[in-house]
Protein backbone atom coordinates (compact mmCIF):
# COMPACT_ATOMS: atom_id res chain seq x y z
CA UNK A 1 0.00 0.00 0.00
CA UNK A 2 1.41 3.76 -0.80
CA UNK A 3 1.87 5.99 2.47
CA UNK A 4 -1.23 7.48 1.67
CA UNK A 5 -3.68 4.65 1.53
CA UNK A 6 -2.30 3.25 5.09
CA UNK A 7 -2.72 6.61 6.81
CA UNK A 8 -6.05 7.60 5.19
CA UNK A 9 -7.05 3.90 6.54
CA UNK A 10 -5.46 4.78 9.57
CA UNK A 11 -7.73 7.11 10.13
CA UNK A 12 -11.02 5.69 9.32
CA UNK A 13 -10.45 2.44 11.70
CA UNK A 14 -8.15 3.64 14.06
CA UNK A 15 -8.02 7.31 14.67
CA UNK A 16 -11.75 7.56 14.03
CA UNK A 17 -12.53 5.11 16.95
CA UNK A 18 -14.44 2.39 14.71
CA UNK A 19 -11.75 -0.31 15.22
CA UNK A 20 -8.79 1.22 17.61
CA UNK A 21 -7.22 -2.13 17.64
CA UNK A 22 -6.45 -2.41 14.61
CA UNK A 23 -3.64 -0.04 14.67
CA UNK A 24 -1.08 -3.01 14.96
CA UNK A 25 -2.10 -3.40 11.03
CA UNK A 26 -1.23 0.13 10.26
CA UNK A 27 1.58 1.31 12.78
CA UNK A 28 4.97 0.07 13.18
CA UNK A 29 5.71 -2.26 16.45
CA UNK A 30 7.41 1.62 17.96
CA UNK A 31 6.55 4.59 16.36
CA UNK A 32 8.31 7.78 17.41
CA UNK A 33 5.52 10.56 18.37
CA UNK A 34 6.60 13.81 18.62
CA UNK A 35 4.50 15.99 20.23
CA UNK A 36 3.98 20.02 20.80
CA UNK A 37 2.59 20.55 24.09
CA UNK A 38 2.46 24.52 25.33
CA UNK A 39 5.05 24.91 22.60
CA UNK A 40 7.21 22.36 24.20
CA UNK A 41 7.88 19.58 21.99
CA UNK A 42 8.22 15.86 23.54
CA UNK A 43 8.72 12.69 22.17
CA UNK A 44 7.17 9.45 23.35
CA UNK A 45 7.88 6.47 21.93
CA UNK A 46 4.35 4.60 21.44
CA UNK A 47 3.24 1.23 20.28
CA UNK A 48 0.06 0.32 18.12
CA UNK A 49 -1.10 -1.31 21.66
CA UNK A 50 -0.61 2.10 23.56
CA UNK A 51 -2.46 4.08 20.93
CA UNK A 52 -5.67 1.56 20.36
CA UNK A 53 -5.73 2.58 24.49
CA UNK A 54 -5.37 6.43 23.62
CA UNK A 55 -8.35 6.13 20.94
CA UNK A 56 -10.19 4.00 23.64
CA UNK A 57 -9.79 6.94 25.98
CA UNK A 58 -11.29 9.47 23.71
CA UNK A 59 -14.05 7.61 23.45
CA UNK A 60 -14.61 7.03 27.43
CA UNK A 61 -14.70 10.58 27.25
CA UNK A 62 -16.50 12.20 23.89
CA UNK A 63 -18.17 9.65 23.28
CA UNK A 64 -18.63 8.10 19.17
CA UNK A 65 -16.92 11.55 18.10
CA UNK A 66 -16.86 12.75 14.20
CA UNK A 67 -13.91 13.12 12.84
CA UNK A 68 -13.64 15.28 9.38
CA UNK A 69 -10.43 15.32 7.47
CA UNK A 70 -9.82 19.04 6.58
CA UNK A 71 -6.68 18.82 4.47
CA UNK A 72 -4.45 16.03 2.97
CA UNK A 73 -1.13 16.23 1.09
CA UNK A 74 1.12 13.66 0.49
CA UNK A 75 5.00 14.51 0.02
CA UNK A 76 6.99 10.74 -0.75
CA UNK A 77 6.32 9.00 2.32
CA UNK A 78 4.90 12.09 4.42
CA UNK A 79 1.43 12.66 4.85
CA UNK A 80 0.04 16.03 6.31
CA UNK A 81 -3.33 15.41 7.95
CA UNK A 82 -5.76 18.04 9.23
CA UNK A 83 -8.60 16.98 11.37
CA UNK A 84 -11.53 18.27 12.90
CA UNK A 85 -12.88 16.11 15.48
CA UNK A 86 -16.44 16.62 17.29
CA UNK A 87 -17.30 14.91 20.15
CA UNK A 88 -19.86 15.30 23.38
CA UNK A 89 -18.06 15.80 26.72
CA UNK A 90 -19.49 12.62 28.26
CA UNK A 91 -16.01 11.29 30.60
CA UNK A 92 -14.02 13.09 32.86
CA UNK A 93 -10.99 14.94 31.18
CA UNK A 94 -8.53 16.33 32.99
CA UNK A 95 -10.50 16.92 36.24
CA UNK A 96 -13.05 18.45 34.52
CA UNK A 97 -16.76 16.45 35.19
CA UNK A 98 -18.88 15.42 32.17
CA UNK A 99 -21.27 18.02 30.99
CA UNK A 100 -22.81 16.51 28.17
CA UNK A 101 -21.88 19.40 26.20
CA UNK A 102 -20.17 19.75 22.75
CA UNK A 103 -16.40 19.54 22.40
CA UNK A 104 -14.32 20.21 19.15
CA UNK A 105 -10.69 19.18 18.35
CA UNK A 106 -8.61 20.95 15.45
CA UNK A 107 -5.31 19.22 15.18
CA UNK A 108 -2.58 18.13 12.45
CA UNK A 109 0.03 15.48 12.03
CA UNK A 110 2.33 14.56 9.56
CA UNK A 111 2.74 10.86 9.63
CA UNK A 112 6.08 9.14 7.70
CA UNK A 113 5.49 5.97 6.34
CA UNK A 114 7.78 3.15 5.96
CA UNK A 115 8.21 -0.58 5.22
CA UNK A 116 3.82 -0.25 5.00
CA UNK A 117 3.74 1.08 8.64
CA UNK A 118 3.51 4.08 10.28
CA UNK A 119 6.93 5.04 11.93
CA UNK A 120 6.82 8.11 13.08
CA UNK A 121 4.44 11.42 13.57
CA UNK A 122 4.70 14.95 14.56
CA UNK A 123 1.28 16.48 15.83
CA UNK A 124 -0.46 19.31 17.02
CA UNK A 125 -3.54 19.68 19.02
CA UNK A 126 -5.13 22.68 20.08
CA UNK A 127 -4.78 21.85 23.68
CA UNK A 128 -5.65 25.86 24.64
CA UNK A 129 -9.42 25.36 22.58
CA UNK A 130 -9.87 22.12 24.03
CA UNK A 131 -9.49 23.56 27.76
CA UNK A 132 -10.91 26.54 27.29
CA UNK A 133 -14.63 24.60 26.17
CA UNK A 134 -13.93 22.60 28.89
CA UNK A 135 -13.60 25.38 31.27
CA UNK A 136 -16.53 27.07 29.35
CA UNK A 137 -18.87 24.14 29.44
CA UNK A 138 -18.47 23.35 33.64
CA UNK A 139 -19.97 26.36 34.34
Amino acid sequence: MLPEQIVKKFFEEVRSGHNPDYATELMAEQVLAHQVISEEELTVLRTPKDYAEHVKEMIEAYGNFSLEIQEFIVQGNKVYVRWKQVGTHVGEVDGYQPTSLPVIEIASAVYRVEDEKIAEYWIQIDRAGIEKQLDRNKN
